[in-house]
């Protein structure tokens, strides 16, 4: 039983050697249109904050800015 069991493990250690070493057909690369999807999506999140960022500048001016003149007027 020893022998069946040390023979198979050196079986499988040989015989596994060139699956490990064998590479991947991928090149890591994703390509002009996984370059076109990520740059979209980039652009979606640019546009979405200058919007923000104008109302958070319009905010903080709203709330730090405030002139007497304009407040005794209401």
């Amino acid at each position: 039983m020893k022998n069946t069991v040390r023979n198979t493990l050196i079986a499988m250690a040989i015989f596994s050697t060139s699956a490990f070493a064998a590479g991947s057909n991928v090149s890591g690369e994703g390509g002009l249109l996984v370059s076109l999807f990520v740059g979209f999506f980039a652009l979606i999140i640019v546009f979405q904050l200058v919007p923000a960022a104008l109302m958070l500048i319009g905010l903080f001016k709203g709330l730090f800015g405030h002139d007497e003149s304009k407040v005794a007027e209401h």
